[in-house]
């Protein structure tokens, strides 16, 4: 068992995502100078002070383009096969793990390495190897995944 791509599913429209995200993310940093870290963001929600408009729409958007994507494809699958009590706990530590890392993969991954941060690159190295890690210890040893 490993990786499978649907080489047949595979379309250049799928690129376009990770395209929009790109220019979403230059035109927040060279727009206004904010970095697109969701849980930054998410987490500014939940501070009402200090909310600011373009935080909604971004959020906001998050979760409308799957709903506008479904107006002119079908939605992919999703199939979730583990305990409502792992997700939560896996929920909780990857809370917790933005909380200590001072910012999310979307924060240091691609802005962050994008602006050439040595405190990015060292905490996405971080990322892959604890999910690296995890991912061996879950199906492997514990036989989780």
């Amino acid at each position: 068992m490993g990786i499978q791509i649907d080489w047949q599913a595979f379309t250049p429209i799928s690129l376009v995502g990770g395209l929009m995200l790109g220019v979403a993310t230059v035109i927040l940093l060279l727009g206004i100078g904010r970095i697109a870290g969701i849980s930054g963001i998410f987490s500014s929600l939940l501070k009402p002070k200090r909310v600011e408009m373009w935080q909604v729409l971004f959020i906001a958007g998050l979760i409308l383009s799957p709903l506008l994507y479904s107006l002119f494809r079908p939605l992919p699958d999703i199939e979730i096969s583990t305990s409502i009590p792992l997700l939560i706990g896996a929920g909780l530590l990857v809370g917790f793990g933005t909380r200590l890392g001072s910012g999310c993969t979307s924060g240091h991954g691609i802005c962050g390495n994008a602006r050439l941060s040595p405190r990015s690159m060292a905490a996405t190295v971080t990322f892959m190897l604890f999910g690296i890690v995890t991912v061996y210890i879950g199906r492997h040893l514990l036989g989780l995944i």
